[in-house]
């Protein structure tokens, strides 16, 4: 008997790619609170539907990241934030 390993990940592990939805919020966040010095990343979560939670990360290195603002948002189908909790104001 002969034993064969499939080295390739499972598709559930590997990384997806950012919808063009998502960078749509994203924009929208940015555009709206401004843009912070040491932007690491705009994470944007989808919870169900066009529900989601988006949290801006700072920092210089993995290591030395924060979240200094984090929202739940509701979207339409593009993309574009028609509500958010709490209110994103201009903060940079």
């Amino acid at each position: 008997m002969s034993t064969t390993i499939d080295s390739t990940m499972p598709s559930e592990a590997s990384p997806t790619p950012a919808s063009p939805r998502e960078g749509v919020t994203r924009s929208a966040v940015l555009k709206a609170l401004g843009h912070p010095s040491k932007l690491f990343r705009v994470s944007v979560i989808r919870l169900w539907g066009n529900h989601c939670r988006v949290n801006v990360v700072t920092g210089e290195t993995p290591a030395s990241v924060r979240i200094p603002h984090s929202f739940f948002v509701t979207t339409d189908d593009a993309g574009n934030i028609l509500r958010s909790l709490p209110e994103i104001v201009k903060a940079y």
